[in-house]
């Protein structure tokens, strides 16, 4: 009886510790491997996809030792931008690569990408990775998500049906434009009628002629194939559109510091590389364009003044509505140097 005592009371206390070491080795072996699911809505040929597959994929996956499989849904296979950008806040999903969609939010979002604020992808990076960029990672913070790091979307130029080369020319344009705020009045102020709708629905939109045009950066009139259904490019550079990759916060959180910083530096590996392709990019791109027949327009310099002036309005309403705007405009303008 007594040594029946024995053995139950030495099992009771090595059991647990077997269970433990066994545990351990699961996790070692890859058996407690994570899912790690990325929604976008770019095409696969997209340069945005293409640095997440090569370099964010294995280097999360490398060097969590197996730990994390990384799973990328491209071209909104998990939804609209707003579709997936909630599902990132609510961790339905883990990691999004997202535009300012969140402005809806949170306006302060959406200052990057007011009309005619960067000349060039210098200004624009200086700002992102300066001042302003670091205040408005906070704003993305408040609404549950980790801000890792900013990528480029690009300078946004306005494809149509017919030649654009004056501010006259827009009167009438059914223009589709992302459905915020800030690009409604933009594309107002320029003239045009905006229809606001998702990008996976413009392709079917301009081929059925329900939209004369839409706007966007080159690569991505590229490889939506949008030139198939359009004739004239307008290079109006009107607006810079960042991306930016976003972690559900309890998910990032929930992870030690160890893969963390694995998570962190795949990131940033990924979106050096992708601002690489993207601006290296460019001038490809438009060449292919002609070559499928479209006609690149660049705006005159008087067309293009009309342009920015057109805009000053819509700046006097912005500070008069929210009264941190323009002190972030300059914080904007000297994150640029």
């Amino acid at each position: 009886m007594i040594k029946n005592k024995y053995v139950m009371l030495i099992s009771t206390l090595v059991l647990p510790l077997l269970l433990i070491a066994c545990g351990s080795d699961n996790e070692e072996s890859g058996k407690g491997e994570q899912t790690l699911k990325i929604a976008h809505y770019f095409a696969e040929s997209h340069p945005q996809h293409i640095a997440l597959e090569e370099e964010f994929v294995p280097a999360v996956e490398e060097g969590t030792n197996g730990r994390f499989k990384v799973e990328i849904y491209p071209n909104s296979q998990l939804g609209a931008e707003e579709e997936f950008t909630n599902g990132v806040r609510n961790g339905s999903i883990q990691m999004v690569i997202a535009g300012m969609g969140l402005q809806s939010a949170s306006p302060k979002i959406g200052a990057l990408e007011w009309p005619f604020l960067f000349s060039n992808y210098d200004e624009a990076r200086n700002a992102l990775n300066g001042d302003a960029g670091t205040e408005i990672k906070e704003e993305f913070r408040e609404l549950n998500v980790e801000p890792l790091e900013w990528t480029v979307n690009g300078f946004r130029v306005i494809s149509s049906n017919r030649a654009i080369e004056s501010i006259e020319d827009f009167q009438g344009l059914q223009l589709r434009m992302p459905d915020f705020d800030m690009f409604v009045r933009t594309g107002e102020a320029l003239g045009v009628s905006v229809q606001p709708m998702p990008l996976s629905e413009v392709f079917t939109a301009l081929e059925q002629g329900v939209i004369d045009g839409q706007e966007n950066p080159y690569a991505t009139l590229k490889e939506s194939g949008f030139y198939e259904v359009q004739s004239h490019v307008l290079e109006s550079n009107h607006m810079f559109s960042p991306n930016i990759y976003l972690m559900n916060a309890e998910f990032f959180d929930a992870q030690d510091e160890q893969t963390q910083e694995v998570i962190r530096n795949a990131a940033k590996k990924a979106a050096d590389y992708q601002w690489e392709l993207a601006i290296e990019s460019k001038e490809k791109i438009k060449q292919e364009l002609e070559a499928e027949g479209m006609t690149i327009i660049e705006p005159s310099e008087e067309f293009r003044q009309a342009m920015v002036e057109a805009m000053n309005p819509l700046y006097e309403k912005l500070y008069e509505e929210y009264d941190w705007a323009e002190e972030l405009k300059n914080t904007i303008e000297a994150s640029k140097k």
